[in-house]
Order: structure tokens, then C-alpha cells, then sequence
């Protein structure tokens, strides 16, 4: 799954995937288990609800929502957020800074597929090189 803006974003454990399969223990380790309120996650990073609703707007993080409707967010998505805040802390303009994070993300993920790639082709006997 693509998470908005682009961005690849492993959905194993929320919407999408199974999450009545999983035990409570499992979702200590799942990046992408939405465990964290609006308000708790705006404590953890230092910022205000607005500022992960602006995230929400400029489409770098799309919370999940609890039953009640509230928003729900991951670990993986606050490690975007504090991220985007560090951007915006040093003067860059929070749509800038979504870009940025963005293509980041995009750079990382072809740099761990290249290094898969290479890996398996190290490991064939006789690969072409």
C-alpha cells in the first residue's frame, strides 16, 4: 500500500490487513498499528492537534480512526510528523517540508531494494556479473 503522498507504507495490522488475527503482544512490534491518540500523539512530538491535522491536509500522514471517529496514529506516522516538525523548526514551509519527507522515504525504500537485489544476486552461484 502507498500511503498518501506517495509514500510505500507497510499495512500489516491495520486497515487492510487482519488486525483480529493479531494478539495484543503483536502489536508491540507493528510500526504501523495505530496505538496513538490525537492528543497523545501531539504531547509526544511537542506539537498541537493542528499540526497533525495540517500533516492530514498536506497528505503526509492519514490517521486511521478508532470506532468513536477519532483519530488514531501509528508509530510510523510520528516518526513522519517529528520529522516534518524538525523541517518546519528549521524554516522550511510544511508543504516543502511534506515534499522533502516524501522523497526521503522513496530514496530509502529504493536504496533497501537495491541492496535486496544485490544481496540476491551475490548469493546465486555462478550470477552473471
Amino acid at each position: 500500500m502507498t500511503a498518501p503522498g506517495g509514500m510505500p507504507e507497510d499495512t500489516s495490522g491495520v486497515a487492510g490487513g487482519d488486525q483480529c488475527a493479531a494478539t495484543p503482544g503483536d502489536r508491540f512490534d507493528d510500526e504501523d498499528y495505530p496505538a496513538y491518540s490525537m492528543g497523545g500523539a501531539a504531547e509526544l512530538l511537542g506539537v498541537t492537534p493542528a499540526f497533525l491535522r495540517a500533516l492530514g491536509a498536506a497528505r503526509l500522514i492519514e490517521p486511521q480512526r478508532s470506532a468513536g471517529g477519532h483519530r488514531r496514529y501509528s508509530r510510523y506516522q510520528l516518526r513522519l510528523a517529528a520529522r516534518a516538525r524538525e523541517l518546519v523548526d528549521q524554516g522550511t514551509a510544511l508543504e516543502a517540508a511534506c515534499r522533502i519527507i516524501v522523497l526521503e522515504d522513496q530514496l530509502a525504500e529504493a536504496l533497501r531494494i537495491n541492496a535486496a537485489l544485490q544481496q540476491s544476486q551475490a548469493q546465486r552461484p555462478n550470477a552473471a556479473r
